[in-house]
């Protein structure tokens, strides 16, 4: 008969990422969906579920001891992948008002506005995250 092997929360602990790992893995993320993401020309939705998916998976994969950077992540990781679609595919911006010879930091600034409802989800899912994590910690 085979048995059922159970996987004690040390084991288990063992196959956490690196917070450098974690990011270096949103960051891949990101690129991927953002590829994806301007097949049409556009950003569209996919950028937004993906950004707030990213940001609350990054805390999870992650041990405790390492969770700072996590919470810091989210805002970074949106305002360079805004700044990368800016300096790719500058058309790909389209705001109401947004003048069609904007500059990168104009164009930048109105996407982040635009967006911004997207970043201010995923970072205070990512930080409830953290702070579950934190406070369930059993080496507390």
């Amino acid at each position: 008969m085979s048995q059922a092997v159970s996987h004690t929360p040390a084991s288990l602990a063992q196959r956490d990422l690196s917070a450098r790992q974690a990011v270096v893995a949103a960051s891949v993320a990101m690129s991927l969906v953002i590829w994806l993401d301007l097949r049409d020309g556009h950003l569209g939705l996919l950028l937004s579920v993906a950004f707030v998916l990213i940001a609350v998976t990054v805390p999870l994969s992650v041990d405790v001891r390492s969770l700072f950077p996590t919470g810091v992540l989210p805002p970074a990781l949106f305002v360079g992948t805004l700044l990368v679609v800016c300096l790719v595919a500058p058309s790909a911006i389209r705001v109401d008002g947004l003048s069609t010879d904007a500059g990168l930091v104009g164009r930048l600034i109105a996407a982040m506005i635009d967006r911004g409802m997207t970043l201010v989800i995923g970072h205070a899912l990512a930080l409830s995250v953290i702070a579950l994590r934190i406070l369930s910690d059993s080496e507390r």
